[in-house]
C-alpha cells in the first residue's frame, strides 16, 4: 500500500512538474506584452491595463501575485521586478480611496504583504499595515461584520457582506501578527463567525450575499448575487468559503473554521464529482444550459489543499486525490500554454449569466491555478 502511495506521489509530481515547465514559458512571454500593466481578462487574446481603466478594482493584486509566485519558486529577479511594479502602482487606489472596498486584503496581500514577506521591505510593509488599518475601518461594531460594498446613492448597502470576504482577512491576522495589536484578530475573528453563522448552511452551501440592518446587525435577507438567485449555489463563493475558513483555521487554530471548511468543501465534492471534477457556475442553477467556472475550480483546490495541511493523516488523501483531480481536469481541457496568447485558464464565468462567452480568461483563475500547482510541488510560498 505505502508503494503504491509514493508511485502516486511521484507520478503527480512529474506531472505537476511538467505543467511547472509549461508555465514558466507562459508568464515571461506575457510580461513583455503586459510590462508594467494590470492584467484582467484579455480581449481578442491579450490583456489591456486594467489599472487604468480602474486602479482601484478588487483583482489588480492577482497579477503580482504570480510573479512572486513564481520569484520565490525559481530566485529570477525579473518577476520581482515586475510585481513591484503593480505594487506602486496600487498607491493612486489608496489616494483614490472612494472607488475601495472589502477586497483590500486580495489587492494588497498579493503585492505589499507578499512584497514584505519575501523581501522585507519596509516601504511594503507600510503600505500593507495601510490597507489592514482600511479594512478595519470598514468594521461594523454592532453587527460584527466588515461591509463588503460601499453605499449607492440612497444610502443603502451599508449592511452587505459577501462570502468572498473571507479571503480578505488573512491581511488581518497578518497584521495581527506583524504588529501585536489585538484589534486586527478580534475584527478578523468576529467577521468569520457571522459569515460562519449566517452565510453557510447546514448542508455546508453557502449564500453569496447576507444584508444585515447596519443599526442592530439582523439579518434582514440573502441574495444570489453572481449566481443564479436566491438560494442557489454560486459555486465561487462556495470555493472562497472553502479556503477563506481554512485560512481563518491556520491562522486562529479555532476548530471550528476548519470544520467549517470541510463542511463547504465536502459540499463543494458532492457535486463536482457530478460533472468530472469540474464545477458548474451555480450548483442549483438549471442544468440546461449548463454553464462552467473554471476559476471555482482552482480556487476550490488550493483549499482543498490547504485542509489537507490540517487534518490527520488518514485523511489528507482526501483532499489531496480531489485537489490533483480537479487541477488535472484543467490542465487536460482548460489550459492553454501558447506563449502568443495571454491566459492560460479557459472557460471562466465571472458571473451566473448564459448569454455570457464561455471563455473567458480571468486573472484570478491563473493565479490560484498556479499557486496550486506550487503547492503540489511543494514551491509555493503563503501569500495567504
Amino acid at each position: 500500500m505505502q508503494q503504491r502511495s509514493n508511485e502516486k506521489d511521484t507520478e503527480v509530481n512529474f506531472w505537476a512538474q511538467q505543467v511547472f515547465n509549461k508555465i514558466k514559458k507562459k508568464i515571461p512571454a506575457e510580461i513583455k506584452r503586459v510590462s508594467t500593466g494590470i492584467p484582467y481578462i484579455p480581449v481578442n487574446g491579450y490583456y489591456e491595463d486594467e489599472g487604468n481603466r480602474n486602479i482601484t478594482w478588487w483583482t489588480n493584486g492577482f497579477w503580482a501575485g504570480i510573479l512572486w509566485q513564481l520569484y520565490h519558486a525559481t530566485g529570477t529577479k525579473y518577476y520581482r521586478t515586475y510585481a513591484q511594479y503593480t505594487e506602486k502602482r496600487l498607491d493612486d487606489a489608496f489616494a483614490n480611496f472612494m472607488g475601495l472596498d472589502h477586497d483590500i486584503g486580495f489587492m494588497w496581500q498579493h503585492t505589499a504583504v507578499a512584497d514584505y514577506r519575501l523581501t522585507k521591505n519596509k516601504r511594503s510593509m507600510a503600505r500593507g499595515l495601510h490597507a489592514a488599518n482600511l479594512l478595519n475601518g470598514r468594521y461594523n461594531p454592532v453587527g460584527k461584520f466588515i461591509k463588503a460594498c460601499n453605499p449607492d446613492e440612497s444610502g443603502k448597502r451599508n449592511g452587505w457582506v459577501i462570502i468572498d470576504s473571507m479571503m480578505n482577512l488573512s491581511l488581518l491576522y497578518w497584521a495581527r501578527d506583524l504588529t501585536g495589536d489585538l484589534r486586527f484578530d478580534y475584527i478578523a475573528r468576529t467577521h468569520a463567525n457571522t459569515v460562519m453563522n449566517n452565510h453557510v448552511r447546514t448542508d455546508g452551501s453557502v449564500n453569496y450575499i447576507c444584508i444585515f440592518n447596519p443599526k442592530n446587525g439582523e439579518l434582514l435577507k440573502t441574495l444570489g448575487g453572481q449566481g443564479y438567485g436566491t438560494g442557489s449555489s454560486w459555486s465561487r463563493g462556495q470555493a472562497w468559503a472553502i479556503y477563506g475558513f481554512a485560512l481563518s483555521y491556520l491562522h486562529t487554530k479555532d476548530e471550528k473554521y476548519l470544520d467549517t471548511s470541510r463542511r463547504a468543501a465536502h459540499y463543494f465534492l458532492a457535486n463536482i464529482e457530478q460533472s468530472n471534477y469540474y464545477s458548474l457556475v451555480d450548483f442549483r442553477a438549471p442544468k440546461d444550459p449548463g454553464q462552467f467556472d473554471s476559476s471555482a475550480s482552482a480556487i476550490a483546490a488550493c483549499g482543498l489543499l490547504e485542509i489537507s495541511k490540517h487534518v490527520p493523516e488518514l485523511e489528507q488523501q482526501v483532499y489531496i486525490n480531489a485537489a490533483v483531480k480537479i487541477l488535472k481536469n484543467l490542465d487536460k481541457n482548460y489550459a492553454d500554454y501558447d506563449v502568443d496568447t495571454d491566459g492560460i485558464i479557459t472557460n471562466g464565468s465571472v458571473k451566473n449569466n448564459p448569454n455570457q462567452p464561455k471563455a473567458d480568461r480571468i486573472i484570478y483563475a491563473d493565479y490560484f491555478y498556479i499557486e496550486g500547482i506550487l503547492r503540489l510541488l511543494g514551491k509555493d510560498f503563503s501569500i495567504w
